[in-house]
């Protein structure tokens, strides 16, 4: 799924309406590798104020999860650009699990992450997506030990996602260096292309990573912040950022 090193660029689908995500996922896919969004949840306890907001209106304006599937299906009309979606169990349960990755299969998702599913616990919703093709692609903390990074990298067919630092989403200033720490040990124990996300949001940050060895990095509050700020015309502003962004790829 990752041609490296890749820009990963995230949104959350129905913010701040689903017609607007899909001219969102237009402009994206001009310069990201892989667009994630974000299935719109009530209790997202791996992001932080940002995303947060974003899940809130997203959810006011009435999304639901056969919204996101559509409006997946609705891209695949327009380009092959590889999307994932970013989501916490509870729904992918209440929907039923089997039932979830069909649909995200049928609607041509490639990829998904479910950020609160244990690796411990994820077997048969591995056998799932092995058994529909669907990627999977788990996360690893700083404090991940060694060996439960072997078995996300075992179980990850995509690519691992590496958590930059302790702590939800945001924007930050600087890349800390828990990062740094993490993606040189998963370079040394993962067979699976690498991708670091959480409080990367600036160009700069893109080109240290990638210089550090990061197959892919994510971006996701820097851009959502544009769309808190400009609501449906965010267009012309993600289309700066991200251009920005792709600039760091550049070594």
């Amino acid at each position: 799924m990752i041609k490296k090193p890749a820009l990963i660029t995230f949104i959350t689908a129905g913010d701040p309406n689903i017609d607007a995500t899909l001219e969102f996922m237009l402009v994206l896919e001009k310069y990201a590798d892989v667009i994630e969004l974000g299935v719109p949840f009530s209790d997202p306890m791996a992001d932080g104020r940002t995303i947060q907001k974003a899940n809130y209106r997203a959810l006011k304006s009435g999304t639901r999860i056969k919204d996101v599937f559509k409006v997946v299906e609705e891209f695949r009309e327009h380009s092959s650009k590889p999307v994932v979606l970013m989501t916490y169990y509870n729904p992918v349960y209440r929907f039923g699990a089997e039932n979830f990755i069909a649909e995200a299969k049928k609607s041509g998702v490639d990829g998904l992450i479910v950020v609160d599913l244990p690796i411990e616990e994820a077997k048969e919703y591995v056998e799932i997506c092995r058994k529909l093709e669907i990627g999977t692609i788990f996360l690893a903390a700083p404090n991940t030990p060694d060996e439960r990074l072997k078995m996300i990298d075992e179980a990850s067919s995509a690519f691992v996602y590496l958590i930059s630092l302790y702590g939800t989403t945001g924007s930050r200033s600087e890349i800390p260096e828990s990062a740094f720490s993490l993606l040189s040990r998963a370079k040394r124990i993962c067979r699976k292309p690498v991708a670091v996300g959480f409080g990367v949001s600036k160009a700069e940050h893109v080109k240290t990573l990638v210089e550090a060895g990061a197959d892919g990095v994510v971006v996701g509050s820097a851009i959502v912040e544009i769309v808190e700020k400009f609501g449906e015309n965010a267009s012309e502003e993600i289309e700066r950022k991200v251009r920005e962004l792709r600039s760091g790829l550049q070594l």
